[in-house]
């Protein structure tokens, strides 16, 4: 179920996406060689609490899950998503994806990027721009009147057409006043198919593509998702409203 918000609403979510913009950017511009995942993070989490914001990350507990224990999830090369920051220290021709959430007066905006670390390879470049890519044309098919079909459709179609997988396990989500509202929208799909889209909806719609096959695995630390294959993943996500004047990305730090 969608919980449609009002103008007034979208705003207050948009605060927060500029306080996630903000902390992933900033984050992103410390990424280099010899940085460690936790000082990422200590970048992105003193962001958030400087502007008065808390992280719906940490703590997060859904069913046979321990509680995350972080503010970001920060996930290095074959690590899809959820990856828990500490003493990894980046190095060149890494990839690490940095994925954060704030919430400023009880609403919520989730975004990640995923950055180079130095030179890397011609394929670790493509996956980069294809991920991105696909989220743009997801976010070009979120509007009044298509379905999550259409977003998925898109996502899929571009990611195949280069000759990486998409990760189904993993969806993007509704998301507001809590970090997952319901709504599941998945990387993957049919046009025409699944729940109509419409205007007061807000989700956040996260591309996870693999370069290799599209299989998944998780660590032990019963957080960390990643690819079965050892195979580069990336990951891209936006949040996004769909109002009267169109679709409006909330996490671009506009």
């Amino acid at each position: 179920m969608a919980h449609l918000k009002t103008r007034a609403d979208v705003e207050k979510m948009r605060i927060a996406g500029r306080v996630v913009h903000r902390a992933i950017q900033t984050a992103g511009k410390a990424v280099a060689p010899g940085v460690t995942t936790a000082q990422l993070e200590d970048i992105a989490s003193s962001i958030i609490s400087d502007s008065g914001g808390t992280s719906p990350f940490l703590g997060y507990a859904p069913q046979g899950h321990p509680p995350y224990p972080a503010w970001t999830c920060i996930s290095v090369n074959s690590e899809i998503v959820h990856g828990i920051p500490g003493r990894y220290v980046l190095k060149a021709g890494d990839i690490v994806s940095i994925d954060c959430g704030a919430e400023i007066d009880g609403w919520i905006a989730d975004s990640a990027w995923t950055f180079p670390v130095g030179k890397i390879s011609p394929l670790a470049e493509r996956l980069l721009k294809v991920t991105q890519d696909a989220l743009f044309k997801g976010i070009a098919q979120a509007k009044a009147g298509h379905r999550v079909g259409d977003i998925g459709h898109a996502v899929q179609r571009h990611a195949e057409s280069h000759g990486f997988s998409i990760i189904r396990e993993l969806t993007g989500h509704g998301v507001g006043r809590t970090l997952h509202e319901g709504l599941q929208i998945p990387n993957y799909g049919s046009r025409g198919r699944g729940t109509p889209l419409q205007c007061g909806m807000t989700f956040a719609i996260e591309p996870m593509i693999s370069a290799g096959r599209r299989e998944i695995g998780c660590l032990d630390d019963e957080w960390t998702i990643v690819t079965a294959d050892g195979s580069l993943s990336a990951h891209f996500e936006h949040t996004v409203a769909i109002t009267t004047n169109g679709t409006e990305i909330l996490t671009n730090g506009e």
